[in-house]
């Protein structure tokens, strides 16, 4: 069952009833990473009222030395009690934090606020945002020593049973989950051996994205009381599929409810609003690709065969397409799924920049190109010119290259989160480039 939003009166009242003793206050870094600080239950009343001190020099993107003091202010509205936490041991619960100067203004670097500052720039013109990401990921048997490894957990593919070994831990994903007041939807096998996907209810972009941190959180642990390893990582394995984080999206009106996206009369029941959000996106697909797909890991699934985009298009039925309108039955369903996310983002990042860049083509009245229905892997370059389709970048340097020449993505992180980004992000390419693989000397060492 979902717990219902909570005030901090209500967080008191629950930890007592409840008999917590501790509290773990989470946050993430620029790249999605989870960290938090651990309070007893004592310490709670005085953090809801005024916040926890910590060291944020530490943190990946956060402050420098020299501006280290900052402090969390927990989000009464994301308390859960962790089940396997409080099965073990005292009961334990946790509260997502937003992130204060020692001014008492929003931190510039908190992942959390630059998604509220774009919801909030949407709000302004009378929309509200809503996602549902669908993050597929691999479970992996531990070796001897307990260390993780690509051996797949199973050989099952889509939608299998028979051959399917983690029924039980799904089931137990599920349970944990809903512990945390996620609503799930349904949960499967996915094409590749070891591959699973677990899918929950829309939402408005924040409540999304902090489930999309939980979900993250959550299949974790379970996996590891399981002795597995769940991984997010997008291309854990060569000839396989990899996995993705397809976003569903669409904006509603702030007074009435109502979905903006759809319009009964249109031959894709799209409104000249949502025609311009995919424009918009369209048009800022490849600088905010290093967000939406962040690792060097990412471009090695964005490839053409295993279903992941590559070209910068829309269409309806095409699953080559970077942007697909599903079939709806009921017109207030009508969404827009980007298909090049991946599960390694950082979602209040991305879907900052996924916001930005739609809203971007509706205050421009900016139109799409020809929904392109056509198998996109099959032409050849001649075709593909033709039609002048783009393609998203090939390598985590190529796609930082871009991210520096898009402005609107740029201003979407605001300049601070944009800089400890990228300088993350270089030092990992570097780090990258200058490995010799076990391909190289396979290929070279006898050869040369």
């Amino acid at each position: 069952m979902t717990q219902p939003a909570m005030a901090a009166k209500d967080v008191l009242g629950e930890v007592q009833s409840r008999k917590v003793e501790f509290i773990h206050l989470q946050f993430t870094d620029v790249v999605g990473i989870v960290k938090g600080v651990t309070i007893p239950v004592n310490q709670l009343e005085v953090a809801l009222d005024r916040g926890v001190w910590f060291d944020g020099s530490s943190i990946q993107g956060f402050a420098r030395i020299a501006e280290s003091d900052m402090y969390l202010v927990p989000d009464p509205t994301t308390f859960a009690v962790i089940p396997w936490e409080t099965q073990d041991g005292p009961a334990t619960a946790r509260l997502i934090c937003d992130v204060y100067t020692p001014a008492g203004q929003p931190f510039a670097g908190d992942p959390r606020r630059v998604l509220g500052e774009a919801l909030a720039r949407a709000a302004a013109r009378g929309y509200a945002y809503n996602c549902g990401p669908e993050l597929e990921f691999f479970l992996f048997r531990n070796g001897h020593n307990g260390a993780p490894h690509t051996e797949p957990q199973d050989e099952a593919g889509y939608f299998d049973y028979s051959t399917d070994e983690a029924v039980s831990v799904r089931k137990q994903m599920v349970a944990g989950l809903q512990a945390f007041g996620i609503v799930v939807e349904a949960g499967h096998h996915e094409s590749a051996p070891g591959q699973h996907e677990i899918d929950f209810q829309y939402a408005d972009a924040l409540t999304a994205a902090d489930n999309a941190i939980t979900f993250k959180y959550v299949l974790k642990a379970v996996a590891r009381r399981n002795g597995l390893h769940a991984t997010f990582m997008p291309k854990p394995i060569h000839g396989i599929a990899g996995s993705g984080m397809h976003t569903h999206q669409s904006l509603c009106d702030v007074t009435t409810g109502h979905n903006v996206f759809a319009d009964g009369d249109d031959r894709f029941g799209l409104s000249q609003v949502a025609r311009c959000f995919i424009a918009g996106q369209l048009a800022h697909a490849r600088g905010m690709c290093a967000l939406l797909a962040p690792l060097v890991n990412s471009y090695k699934r964005l490839v053409p065969g295993y279903e992941a985009p590559v070209y910068v298009s829309w269409a309806r039925t095409n699953r080559s397409a970077l942007i697909r309108v599903p079939r709806v039955s009921n017109r207030e369903a009508t969404r827009l799924e980007l298909r090049c996310p991946d599960p390694s983002c950082n979602p209040y990042l991305a879907f900052a920049v996924m916001l930005s860049a739609g809203l971007q083509g509706i205050d421009e009245a900016m139109a799409p190109p020809e929904p392109e229905e056509e198998d996109l892997y099959s032409m050849d370059e001649a075709e593909r010119r033709a039609h002048h389709l783009e393609t998203l970048p090939g390598s985590l340097a190529e796609a930082l290259a871009l991210l520096a020449a898009d402005q609107v993505v740029r201003r979407a992180l605001g300049e601070h989160v944009y800089q400890r980004f990228v300088e993350a992000k270089r030092q990992e390419w570097d780090e990258y480039r200058l490995q010799v693989t076990p391909w190289e000397v396979e290929r070279y060492l006898r050869t040369y």
